[in-house]
């Protein structure tokens, strides 16, 4: 068979399996990014049909696509709403760092990986999957609720923390010395204070020069924009992800709302064969041996993401059913622990360290949706039970407190 007919008959076969689990995925209200993950490992080696002539392309294609989900993070967010959520919510992110991090860092050192891959684990263990909770939020009717920005709160501060982690960890990862890596580091933080202070000041006229009535100029433009400053970004070795990321915190008004439309479509397409393409790269049968440890870390890190929302959203003055459920929605991880834990498995720092971030993240992107909606019943009714019964003197008293304690918050 010629080798151009086996790849398209390959990658269309990936394709459209993954069309097939996504729609399997959306029937039963759940992330599709397990089933992605799954189908990888069904396409890699020691899987049930390794791939041949189309893996090179999967490899470009899974690039593409970690450069499209930072675009697109990048896109939600202005560079003045980073700023407000830097000033009145850094110690929500601090608590969340601490909570979440350290766990991964101490697994990857208990397991003797050495320091490089406990700041790899770290990072897979702090950064919460915003394209899962988007839509958790979303399905459960939460979008309202009281509790919600405390949320997005946290999950801007991650996201914003990525353009300093990555540059980090690519500068670790390629092994440069302690002057080259603070030099890379230094570019970083210079790129991201320089592309924010433009984008605040001059963010309106960056848009206008990008906009386009004309959606096919508007897709070019941004696309072709976000591309070579991705290059340039990696060429510097600072990260083709936080120059992505960048790109779209530039972007702000009916050029972003234009560009995140037209650019969702690919996002998904690319961001799906991004996951399979870390599936193609883990053997299955090595993660068994490792199930134990992420398993371990799965619950250690939900309960401390538990805490760490809890504790926002009591500093944001939120009732305790908000409380808890700022906490549970927080638990899932997904898209960003693999970007991070893909660097790492493509620098070949540690085997295992591959297939524990898969086995870590198909169990979180499981129970993350199934946290968000529990997690509030479940501690109520738990509390409810160790609380001692008020005086029958005090009962029309503390219906009142509990009352005005509870502000109606929607989807509640």
């Amino acid at each position: 068979m010629h080798s151009s007919a086996r790849f398209l008959i390959e990658f269309g076969a990936i394709i459209l399996a993954l069309g097939l689990l996504g729609r399997f995925a959306a029937r039963f209200q759940f992330s599709p990014i397990p089933l992605y993950l799954l189908a990888g490992l069904a396409f890699g080696e020691g899987g049930l049909l390794p791939l041949g002539t189309s893996e090179e392309f999967v490899a470009i294609g899974a690039e593409i696509g970690v450069i499209l989900l930072l675009l697109m993070l990048g896109l939600e967010y202005s560079a003045s709403d980073l700023v407000s959520n830097l000033k009145t919510q850094y110690t929500a992110g601090l608590v969340d760092a601490a909570l979440n991090a350290l766990p991964g860092a101490a697994m990857a050192l208990l397991l003797g990986w050495g320091p490089v891959a406990a700041v790899v684990l770290a990072g897979v263990t702090w950064i919460s999957s915003s394209g899962v909770i988007a839509k958790v939020l979303g399905d459960l009717g939460r979008l309202g609720n009281r509790e919600t920005p405390v949320i997005l709160s946290v999950l801007v501060l991650e996201d914003l923390s990525m353009a300093v982690y990555l540059p980090i960890i690519t500068a670790l990862l390629a092994g440069t010395g302690l002057a080259a890596g603070s030099l890379t580091l230094a570019v970083a933080l210079g790129a991201a204070a320089l592309v924010l202070l433009v984008a605040v000041r001059y963010g309106r006229h960056i848009s206008r020069f990008v906009s386009s009535d004309d959606p096919e100029k508007l897709l070019l433009v941004v696309l072709g924009l976000t591309l070579l400053v991705a290059g340039l970004a990696q060429q510097l070795q600072v990260s083709a992800a936080v120059g992505a990321f960048l790109v779209g915190i530039a972007l702000s008004g009916e050029a972003a709302e234009g560009a995140h439309n037209l650019l969702s479509p690919l996002r998904d397409l690319f961001a799906a064969v991004f996951f399979v393409f870390f599936g193609l790269h883990t053997d299955p049968a090595s993660i068994p041996p490792v199930l134990l440890p992420a398993l371990a870390l799965a619950v250690v890190t939900a309960g401390t993401k538990i805490a760490t929302g809890y504790w926002a959203a009591r500093r944001a003055g939120i009732s305790a059913k908000g409380r808890w459920r700022a906490g549970g929605t927080l638990v899932a991880r997904g898209e960003f622990s693999i970007v991070i834990a893909g660097l790492a498995v493509t620098s070949g720092i540690e085997p295992s360290l591959g297939p524990l971030a898969t086995a870590y993240v198909l169990i979180l992107v499981i129970v993350g949706p199934l946290s968000a909606r529990y997690t509030e019943p479940l501690a109520t009714r738990l509390t409810g039970r160790r609380r001692k019964p008020a005086p029958a003197s005090d009962t029309a008293d503390s219906g009142l407190e509990s009352v005005a304690e509870e502000p109606h918050e929607v989807g509640q």
